[in-house]
């Protein structure tokens, strides 16, 4: 049995799973239930990437690292290493937790990953971080939550204000090229420079807005239960097309904030 991690603020609950990736198991609101529910759902970290790394490949300098191809992505290296192994708690109250993990094989470099929860009465903040203390290497993180589609009522409505989106090539990755987007549905990565805002309203019941500084956001609405909204701090392929360097003096940092209100 998981061992668990409640927090409660006022009729906000959010329920962790450290020994399983430190994943978000449930998010509830006057006991609603807002993220889909199962092993492989509620919200978990995406690290040292995000999404895909095309044929699980990526150069470092003039070496190039082989990734473990994902089955759900092949040929592809699929949402990072992170998402599946234990954590460790750092620390626990009534409405903060924080967990660490160390970055091992198949990751070919040392490093930790923290992540950080604040919950209040009408937000979750989320706080994570990439470090390394020993050789610097590109990396990515972000989050992918699986939003239940309807709450019990009419499907949730999707409200954002992309500057593009990146056109997707029939292998599953950004071509380079920035298009208008395109009309629903989407699995698809869209460019928002000055922040994501991204606001899901299930009509008369609730609305969230999910906001972070990143200035990358996927969005997967095509299974029929659940929408998918990923604040990410690079697109997909990152790790070749805009590798960001973690040095021991420079992290990388990444925060969301989810406020919610009744209707």
């Amino acid at each position: 049995m998981s061992n668990l991690t409640r927090l409660t603020a006022g009729e906000a609950e959010v329920t962790i799973d450290p020994e399983h990736g430190c994943r978000i198991d449930s998010l509830r609101i006057g006991g609603t239930e807002l993220l889909l529910q199962g092993a492989r759902y509620g919200s978990f970290v995406m690290a040292p990437w995000a999404g895909r790394t095309e044929n699980g490949r990526f150069r470092d300098g003039a070496t190039v690292h082989q990734l473990p191809v994902s089955e759900h992505a092949a040929p592809h290296a699929l949402h990072g290493t992170v998402r599946d192994v234990a954590w460790k708690t750092a620390e626990v109250t009534a409405t903060t937790a924080a967990f660490t993990t160390e970055l091992t094989d198949p990751w070919p470099y040392e490093g930790l990953v923290t992540q950080v929860f604040e919950l209040t009465e009408d937000a979750l903040t989320l706080r994570l971080g990439v470090e390394t203390a020993r050789d610097s290497f590109p990396a990515q993180a972000g989050w992918h939550p699986w939003f239940r589609r309807s709450l019990g009522g009419p499907d949730v409505e999707l409200d954002f204000s992309p500057a593009w989106q990146e056109e997707r090539g029939e292998n599953h990755l950004p071509t380079g090229r920035r298009i208008d987007p395109t009309p629903r549905p989407w699995d698809d990565c869209f460019g928002m420079p000055g922040g994501v805002d991204f606001t899901l309203t299930w009509p008369g019941e609730l609305q969230l807005r999910l906001t972070s500084r990143a200035e990358w956001v996927v969005v997967y609405d095509e299974p029929a239960d659940a929408v998918c909204v990923e604040p990410q701090s690079g697109p997909p392929n990152g790790l070749n097309t805009l590798p960001r360097l973690v040095t021991p003096i420079d992290p990388l940092e990444v925060e969301t904030t989810w406020a919610w209100r009744r209707l």
